[in-house]
């Protein structure tokens, strides 16, 4: 794809090169091993940062035509496929997901509905399930283990993320009610991939040969979500050939990261093919969880010295709102703003406002609280570039 001149989108060129300055600084101080980073406007690409190595160790330089692990943002890819199934009325947002899948409704979670999946308020099983690891490459194993669960809250009551139980839940419902009967990976295929243009995209190695750049960790301070060894393995799960692993399992490229965002930008038009309405992106880009605190990091509140600030969660996207918040998206875009991120290493938004689209992708894994900081500061860069 062509990028034009900044300032024929009104960025101010000397100041959206500080952008690039903060990541080669970063990179050379070894916070991180590299970035691949693309900022658009209007449709229209503005940059293309390729900064460091997709393997440091290797002394590989990164390229924009590398893949990278998604991590949670294909928890978006999966999210945006469900609110089509929604257009198409294969399933509704109210609907109690034991309707479809009748095993889910054991232990107390009857009433949890769809729309309760999509803004982490279900209280389905959060953190990591005590499976084997041949086991937790499988969602369909991950489902087995959450039905027999107990939800950790009242739905609708609590923002308490989960890690990858409910994308498990959620693929589940998809493919129950998929009319062509269609595996996962196929579905996210035809219905989100190759209508976007995302050829380099999939979810698991595409079995292309292609390599994948290594999940390695730069923790610089220990985590309350996954530590560095946790990291790395659950790096090397997802990469493995056959995985299907739909919280955190999409294999991207750089340039098709940012078609993705620009899809919703344009109101879920990609070229000639409508992924979604222009109304289901307004519904699911609101604020559905008010002033909820994501109970996910209260740890960093002590570790960090932050004050609590709120989840602001859309169905199935993470909502800018009016709060400062410590990130990841920027405080300086505008409250309706949009998107996604991934432990450690990845992010995307949206400032229909500003009719911005931004995508990141990077190697060399900070721990979360470090990445959230570092994922709104390079926003705020390029939020400050817009002069016009």
């Amino acid at each position: 794809m062509q990028v034009v001149s900044p300032e024929s989108l009104g960025f101010d060129p000397s100041r959206l090169h500080r952008l690039r300055e903060v990541l080669d600084a970063d990179i050379a101080d070894g916070k991180y091993d590299g970035a691949l980073v693309a900022v658009g406007r209007g449709g229209r690409l503005a940059a293309v940062e390729e900064v460091g190595f997709s393997d440091r160790q290797g002394q590989k330089a990164i390229r924009q035509t590398d893949l990278l692990l998604t991590m949670s943002i294909c928890k978006q890819f999966l999210n945006v496929v469900a609110l089509s199934f929604v257009e198409r009325g294969l399933v509704q947002l109210t609907q109690p997901v034991a309707e479809v899948l009748p095993d889910f409704g054991q232990r107390g979670k009857s009433r949890i509905a769809l729309w309760h999946l999509l803004t982490h308020t279900s209280g389905v099983f959060s953190g990591v399930a005590p499976l084997p690891p041949e086991d937790l490459l499988e969602y369909e194993k991950w489902v087995e283990y959450v039905c027999g669960t107990a939800p950790e809250c009242e739905p609708g009551s609590q923002v308490i993320y989960s890690l990858l139980g409910v994308h498990a839940v959620l693929a589940s419902m998809l493919v129950a009610v998929d009319p062509d009967k269609r595996t996962l990976r196929q579905i996210l295929q035809d219905e989100l991939f190759d209508p976007v243009g995302m050829h380099d995209t999939s979810l698991g190695p595409s079995g292309d040969g292609r390599p994948i750049a290594p999940v390695v960790q730069r923790y610089a301070r220990p985590s309350g979500i996954f530590d560095a060894a946790e990291i790395e393995g659950l790096g090397g799960l997802v990469t493995a050939e056959g995985s299907e692993f739909p919280g955190g399992g999409g294999i991207t490229s750089i340039l098709d990261l940012w078609r993705f965002a620009e899809m919703l930008r344009a109101g879920g038009l990609a070229g000639d093919h409508r992924i979604l309405s222009p109304a289901t992106i307004e519904l699911a880009t609101r604020n559905w969880t008010g002033d909820k605190v994501n109970s996910l990091f209260n740890y960093a509140l002590d570790v960090r010295g932050w004050q609590p600030w709120p989840a602001s969660v859309g169905l199935g996207f993470f909502v800018r709102g009016q709060a400062l918040t410590p990130g990841p998206l920027p405080n300086l875009a505008s409250a309706r703003t949009f998107g996604g991120w991934g432990a450690g290493s990845t992010i995307f938004w949206v400032d229909p406002e500003r009719d911005l689209t931004f995508a990141m992708l990077t190697t060399g894994i900070l721990e979360d609280t470090d990445h959230i900081v570092r994922c709104q500061k390079l926003s705020d860069l390029v939020l400050a570039a817009v002069v016009e």
